[in-house]
């Protein structure tokens, strides 16, 4: 049950200032103490028309309020999208059920703590003063330090969501990016991420290991590495994602996929397989 607005300040403090508004503006956990929250499929943003519902307000309201306090928002975390990006987001990002129409032009994108910002301002929501008495009751009992944590933890892992999304846009393999995304945004949650198997990476050294002999290892990672990444463009259009994995002791840049292709893997090893000695077969996540 949400606290007694009786028992708190008059919650249209935060309405009125900005100052009040950033001290609070980390409590996105807030959301879900509320009401249950529904974001799009990357688990972390949201449309103006899903946050006009969660709120229970038309969205014109939630535009016009875009409009009035665009500065404001965008500090925590407001983004639109127009032209190549938008198009490239709606293909990754959402299901034919919600896609967007063919006729938008631009589309602004709401992460947690920019929902928390506009139920801070909505005046016009049941919800929203639910929310901002939720946020005084927070800030009359956190000490000092608790706050300051809290500020900088919210600030680093926003931080993070918008290095991930940046490198899902330059290096490819986003489905990766989204799994990374999804687990920072359970952490700022205080919540143990649930990692979906699809989701879980594999390299080729991983998918080799045990299939061929140590003396074929280095040829075959090659040919595969060549193989797969080749699969992997025809299918997306861009190169899988590269991070820093030990190999021999020394760390280097590797392509890391997740579970979600693997059937990338099981066509190329169906070919690469054919010029070594192969070991005994073992199931791998399906593949033969």
């Amino acid at each position: 049950m949400a606290p007694s607005m009786n028992d708190q300040p008059n919650e249209l403090v935060l309405t009125e200032s900005r100052t009040m508004r950033a001290q609070t503006a980390s409590r996105v956990d807030v959301l879900d103490k509320v009401k249950a929250l529904t974001l799009l499929p990357d688990g972390v943003h949201a449309t103006a028309e899903i946050v006009a519902s969660f709120y229970g307000v038309d969205t014109e309201a939630i535009k016009s309020l875009v409009r009035r306090h665009r500065e404001e928002l965008t500090e925590n975390g407001l983004r639109k999208l127009a032209g190549d990006e938008l198009r490239e987001f709606v293909r990754v990002t959402l299901t034919p059920a919600s896609a967007v129409s063919s006729k938008t032009r631009t589309l602004n994108l709401f992460t947690r703590r920019t929902i928390l910002n506009v139920g801070q301002l909505l005046t016009e929501s049941d919800v929203a003063r639910q929310v901002r008495t939720y946020l005084l009751d927070v800030e009359e009992i956190a000490t000092p330090e608790q706050k300051a944590t809290a500020i900088e933890k919210a600030a680093e892992a926003e931080a993070q969501l918008r290095a991930i999304e940046v490198l899902s846009r330059i290096d490819g393999n986003t489905s990766y990016a989204r799994s990374l995304s999804r687990h920072i945004a359970a952490r700022m949650l205080g919540e143990e991420p649930e990692l979906d198997p699809a989701d879980i990476t594999i390299t080729c050294d991983e998918y080799l290991d045990g299939r061929i002999a140590a003396s074929d290892m280095a040829s075959a990672r090659t040919r595969m590495g060549k193989t797969v990444a080749a699969l992997y463009r025809a299918r997306y259009g861009q190169d899988p994602q590269k991070i820093d994995r030990p190999i021999h002791g020394v760390h280097r840049k590797v392509a890391v996929y997740t579970h979600r292709d693997l059937d990338l893997f099981d066509t190329a090893w169906a070919e690469v397989s054919r010029h070594y000695d192969v070991q005994d077969r073992f199931e791998l996540g399906g593949a033969a």
